[in-house]
């Protein structure tokens, strides 16, 4: 396989929809990446199982969401026996050395970055681009990742440096992209689910 430029966007994708479409076609433009790889995650160590639909629902719903030919729909988290994001991108890395990866991640993960298992390494692994959420810019900015990595930011047309050479920029390196806040959510869309059922029972 050819040296490509890659996004990383992990998740339960419970249900996969076009808020992790948006971010992905944002990601391919904004960095220049030749590939998103949606990481549907076995089950998220911060989340509750509680809710969680089977695995193979939700890889079911990402292929469905993706819709687009640089899209790809992973189960390497399944397979690699982890659902760890540090030690994912390792077992990435290791697998795939000619590639160069980009972990992408909404603002409001950023928020809460801090209680991931061995954050500050995923930090020192690969770039990381943060895309808007509503409602969560000025945590996101104003917290404690931004802040103790506050000089590793990197901003677009700064010094001449343009986002398309994010991917290949040695971390910790991170940027935030403004313009992609998309309202829905997997919750909201579970959430309207959950009530139109009831509605119909």
């Amino acid at each position: 396989m050819p040296a490509l430029k890659i996004g990383l966007l992990g998740g339960s994708f419970n249900p996969a929809h076009d808020g992790h479409r948006h971010i992905s076609l944002t990601a391919l433009k904004v960095l220049a990446l030749d590939q998103i790889w949606w990481l549907v995650s076995p089950q998220n160590p911060l989340k509750s199982e509680t809710g969680m639909a089977e695995y193979d629902e939700r890889l079911a719903s990402a292929k469905e969401a993706a819709r687009h030919p640089k899209i790809k729909i992973s189960d390497f988290e399944n397979r690699a026996g982890t659902s760890q994001t540090a030690k994912t991108i390792a077992a990435l890395k290791v697998t795939y050395p000619q590639h160069k990866f980009v972990w992408l991640m909404g603002a409001d993960n950023l928020v809460q970055f801090p209680h991931w298992y061995r954050w500050e390494s995923i930090m020192n692994q690969v770039p990381i681009a943060v895309f808007n959420r509503p409602g969560y810019r000025y945590k996101a900015l104003n917290g404690m990742v931004a802040q103790k990595y506050k000089e590793n930011r990197v901003l677009a047309n700064s010094a001449g440096i343009s986002l398309r050479a994010f991917p290949t920029m040695k971390p910790p390196a991170w940027t935030y992209l403004p313009q992609t806040a998309h309202k829905v959510s997997s919750t909201e869309i579970r959430n309207y689910r959950d009530t139109a059922g009831k509605a119909c029972s």
